[in-house]
């Protein structure tokens, strides 16, 4: 299997060109991103101490919100290459970030999104000699830059450094014959990005799946129940009582920060149980700090603004934003009635909210959610979120007090 190096170094020679920065057109750019993503409301929110009251209605919005610097960057990025490339076709592998709004403006600047079939793949056909092809935040798999090579398309990549990041210290698990341990979701894009770099992995979803592996490695157990638990979630030809003997923890850079603390710290306590302290560095590697700096400092703001005190919780960002999801968790644990909404939409008709629920892909719509009399809402919203998603919502909040 190829490297990510080799990969795009090959991607580098049969595309014209292969882009991992902008085209020196961002000051043409921004103009257009702040008209559509900033806001002059959250602004105003900021300067008032992130705190503002309206007809009986007072929002409390984090410290930290909103669209982090790899998000910014990476759409950035693909208005830059609609500026580049006004009169070639353009497509994108997946969305560019997890919020429909920005996807939405994408796909009416003439970005085209690849076709996903019933089982996960993307269809490729449509592809011509010298179009352009827009990698996500979330980056590609090796098999699927491996497929744009036969295209000779022009590729933009908009990955996320810190996701790159994470991407190296895989690739160096596999060097030293490590089993990758991944903490993160198997079927998102970022994790299956991660995973197609390491010789061996295993992906835990959460703290429970990694005190399982971590009783079978210290105690053994049934193997074919153990593969057929993990079996959307391991390597091919993977055996838990081979590649268990070496591993070094990983994450999806949008995971909760403590419990991904937990889980390392885990892994860490059964391989020196198992090995003892002198041969821990031969069966075990930290995996440092991997979770992005917007992540942690978004939900740092989190767990400081449960402090106060507040009736409910609005959690804004797209349904199927993982840092998003984690944001309302945070809420969730602290015992404070929260909503996680996509956007300005979900609100209405009447005082009603659509909401996705916490651990659950589907979305619920509550009735009479926002009760009479003087209250208190705490707002965030997820890393991919633009700020002007954030004030429509607040406007509709707002608005249902208006009369």
């Amino acid at each position: 299997m190829k490297s990510k190096e080799e990969s795009e170094a090959t991607a580098a020679k049969s595309a014209t060109t292969y882009h991992r920065k902008g085209f020196g057109l961002k000051e043409t750019v921004e103009v257009e991103l702040k008209k559509v993503y900033e806001s002059d409301l959250i602004q105003k929110l900021r300067e008032g101490g992130n705190e503002m009251s309206k007809n009986g209605i007072t929002i409390k919005l984090a410290e930290a919100f909103g669209f982090c610097w790899g998000v910014d960057r990476a759409v950035s990025m693909a208005y830059e290459t609609r500026k580049h490339f006004p009169d070639r076709k353009i497509w994108i592998t997946n969305e560019i970030i997890h919020n429909p709004i920005v996807n939405k403006n994408l796909k009416e600047m003439g970005i085209q999104f690849l076709q996903v079939d019933k089982s996960g793949v993307k269809d490729l056909s449509d592809i011509a000699r010298g179009d352009v092809v827009i990698l996500p935040a979330f980056g590609a798999s090796v098999e699927e830059m491996q497929r744009l090579e036969e295209h000779n398309c022009e590729i933009v990549d908009t990955t996320c450094p810190w996701v790159s990041r994470v991407w190296n210290r895989v690739i160096k698990y596999g060097h030293g014959d490590f089993t990758a341990v991944i903490h993160g979701k198997p079927k998102h894009e970022e994790t299956v990005a991660t995973s197609s770099r390491a010789r061996h992995y295993l992906i835990v979803q959460t703290l429970a799946e990694a005190e399982y592996v971590c009783r079978y490695i210290i105690e053994g157990g049934d193997r074919g129940e153990f593969l057929a638990r993990f079996a959307a979630a391991i390597s091919p030809d993977f055996d838990p009582d081979v590649h268990l003997a070496r591993i070094g923890v990983a994450n999806q850079t949008t995971m909760f920060k403590g419990e991904t603390e937990q889980i390392g710290k885990l892994f860490e306590k059964t391989m020196l149980t198992k090995y003892g302290p002198t041969k821990l560095n031969e069966h075990f590697l930290s995996p440092g700090d991997t979770i992005c700096d917007a992540t942690q400092e978004r939900q740092d703001a989190m767990l400081q603004l449960v402090e106060d005190k507040l009736d409910l919780m609005l959690v804004i960002g797209g349904f199927n934003s993982s840092n998003t999801g984690h944001l309302q968790e945070i809420a969730e644990k602290r015992g404070l009635p929260s909503y996680h909404i996509d956007g300005p939409s979900c609100i209405g008709p009447g005082n009603a909210i659509k909401h996705r629920l916490l651990h659950d892909q589907n979305c619920v719509v509550t009735e009479n959610w926002l009760p009479d009399g003087p209250i208190t809402i705490g707002v965030t919203s997820g890393a991919s979120t633009p700020d002007q998603v954030v004030a429509e919502v607040l406007t509709k909040v707002f608005d249902l007090r208006a009369s």
